[in-house]
């Protein structure tokens, strides 16, 4: 069954009190040490396998950045206008994938990964370069920044290839802070790390310094062999009692995407002070062991549900949370061998009561779980399924549609046969949503529609991902295939008539005669009876004859029509969709059974 999900959150643990937390200082001496400790880390990783990743890449206001080179592997990508990439079959290990991002003008970004069988989500945040400060080579200087982060230098440099670097050196820097929303967005990879002795960790960060040096001509620079420069990292006032006397540095390694131990930090004042010898992303940490849990949350009839928030605290550590993808499923790291109380959400769409209390655990080895989810009255579940299709009315085969409801919006790629189906959970009072198919290597989109649920069941038919093709009208009689019917500017006239837009037009082809939509230019849902809402005609061939079916506005007549857009302009879209019985109307009397009819358009007033 497909559905949608957005990417798995960066898990940010962060412990409750410093006396309750098993610090691990990467010392051979300590007790909960791992005993077993591989000759390469990558051991850890897991077996080889393939998996397919879709993602996001925006900027610190959350605007999607076009033409980021993503790299997976020997998989390479680039994102489009919406920040989105895919690629698929990326080879990464089972307990291990790691996703590169970049581009001019950003410093270098990432995010690593539980893989999970299903599609792979991501969102990354990538940070500017913008030079902070400015630094000469053969003479010492700090750059700060203005909450007292800074870098102290003794000015010596060298180049990528080792050779001694003369000149002004740029600084770019960024203060990473946990209580910042964010963070996990914007730090590279995820709180995973290669401790002194070689074993794996799970970090609890309590802030991270990003540094990236540059020469006058835009080369990547670092400090020369035997130098060494002081970091200050400042610790947020809500984490103070928590932050132990001294903590291990760790420095992102970023060619094989995780953290690294290297060196401490010691608290003063506020201030985590350290010595580094080289520069990219350096944190300060305490570690735990972990293992990774993957949870798989259902509805009661068995159907995987994605897009639901799965929260995880423990008594230690702290909180974590992930959001399944379409097979339900969401995998990280957690604690080991502790009780984990679990809380599922509906993403924070339908308010913060949880959906799903209980508490799992321990473990003490990589564990799944599955988690049923009881029907609840205030939240519908809800079905939408579509095709998209190109300009030329064939399948995309490697697209993708953007569903936004309330606030959120989920990004899914769609089947190879340009198929979707997508489950949602909604609120009981809000049942509208917008929907954009995207044509990925030929980058064309449906533009924005607006729908309204149908529920269960909502069918969009026959979806063109084509910038050319501005409207459309679409209905389906008795749970037929969905006609959809293109509309040119001559087809259609429009005009404005106080409280309502009346839309009429045709022939569009043979079978479709004429169409009058007198609809009400607000949103809502409206009954159609004797009030002048709706007036529709379609023509059909049945057994031979030319049918005329009408939908009029009398007292028999059973149709809902739903205003999903408005049009505010001339130029704007109404969007609507409709559903009721259609009658069979001649020389004003009805024969015949009754015919149900769906529909909905996406038309311009003019």
């Amino acid at each position: 069954m497909k559905s949608i999900k957005i990417s798995l959150s960066t898990f940010l643990l962060l412990c409750l009190s410093l006396t309750s937390c098993d610090i691990d200082d990467g010392s051979s001496s300590n007790n909960n040490q791992q005993q077993e400790i591989p000759n390469s880390f990558s051991e850890y990783f897991g077996n080889d396998i393939s998996r397919d990743f879709l993602g996001t890449v925006v900027d610190k206001n959350h605007l999607p950045i076009s033409g980021v080179t993503i790299t997976i592997g020997s998989e390479t990508a680039l994102t489009d206008n919406n920040g989105v990439f895919i690629i698929r079959d990326a080879d990464v290990n089972k307990r291990f994938g790691y996703v590169k991002a970049e581009k001019a003008g950003y410093i270098h970004a990432s995010r690593s990964v539980v893989p999970s069988e299903g599609t792979n989500k991501v969102t990354i945040m990538m940070l500017d370069a913008n030079i902070t400060g400015t630094v000469n080579s053969g003479s010492a200087g700090t750059v700060s920044l203005n909450n007292g982060s800074s870098v102290s230098f003794d000015g010596n440099f060298i180049k990528e290839d080792g050779s001694a670097y003369s000149g002004s050196v740029d600084v770019i820097m960024h203060h990473l802070d946990p209580t910042d929303d964010d963070m996990s967005q914007q730090m590279p990879g995820m709180l995973y790390a290669q401790n002194e002795e070689g074993a794996e960790r799970m970090l609890q960060t309590l802030g991270m310094l990003a540094v990236e040096l540059r020469g006058s001509g835009g080369e990547d620079l670092n400090l020369a062999e035997g130098s060494t420069s002081e970091i200050k990292i400042p610790v947020d006032a809500s984490l103070m009692s928590i932050a132990p006397a001294t903590i291990p540095l760790w420095y992102f390694d970023e060619v094989n995407g995780f953290w690294k131990e290297e060196g401490q930090a010691t608290l003063q004042g506020n201030m985590y002070v350290g010595s580094v010898s080289h520069f990219s992303f350096w944190n300060c940490d305490i570690p735990a062991e972990a293992i990774t849990l993957c949870v798989t949350v259902t509805d009661e009839n068995g159907n995987e549900l994605s897009n639901i928030e799965v929260n995880i605290t423990s008594a230690t550590f702290g909180s974590t949370n992930g959001s399944t993808n379409e097979n339900g499923e969401v995998c990280g790291f957690v604690p080991s061998n502790e009780s984990l109380d679990l809380s599922i959400f509906n993403y924070g769409i339908c308010g913060n009561t949880p959906l799903h209390l209980e508490t799992i655990g321990s473990f003490s080895s990589d564990s799944n779980i599955t988690i049923i989810i009881t029907d609840n009255p205030y939240i519908i579940e809800e079905t939408v399924t579509g095709k998209l299709n190109n300009c030329d009315g064939a399948s995309v085969t490697d697209g993708y549609v953007q569903i936004t409801y309330g606030e959120t919006t989920f990004t899914d790629s769609i089947n190879d046969d340009g198929s979707f189906e997508i489950i949602v959970l909604r609120c009981l009072e809000d049942n509208t949503f917008s929907i954009m198919g995207t044509n990925f290597n030929d980058p064309q989109t449906t533009g924005e529609i607006y729908y309204t649920f149908t529920s269960p069941f909502t069918n969009l038919g026959d979806l063109n991902a084509c910038n050319t093709i501005d409207e459309f009208f679409t209905y389906s009689i008795d749970d037929s295939a969905v006609e959809r019917l293109y509309i040119e500017n001559d087809d259609l006239g429009t005009g404005t008539f106080s409280d309502y837009i009346q839309l009429h037009g045709g022939p569009f082809n043979t079978t479709f005669n004429s169409i009058i939509i007198n609809v009400p230019n607000q949103l809502g849902s409206y009954t159609i009876g004797v009030d002048d809402f709706v007036k529709l005609v379609l023509g059909f061939e049945e057994n031979g004859t030319n049918q005329l079916y009408a939908l009029s506005n009398t007292e028999d007549c059973n149709i809902t029509i739903n205003v999903s857009k408005a049009a505010e302009f001339i130029g704007d879209h109404i969007d609507i969709n409709f559903s009721g019985e259609l009658i069979h109307v001649y020389e004003g009397v009805t024969y015949g059974p009754t015919r149900t009819i769906v529909g909905s358009a996406h038309i311009k007033k003019r």
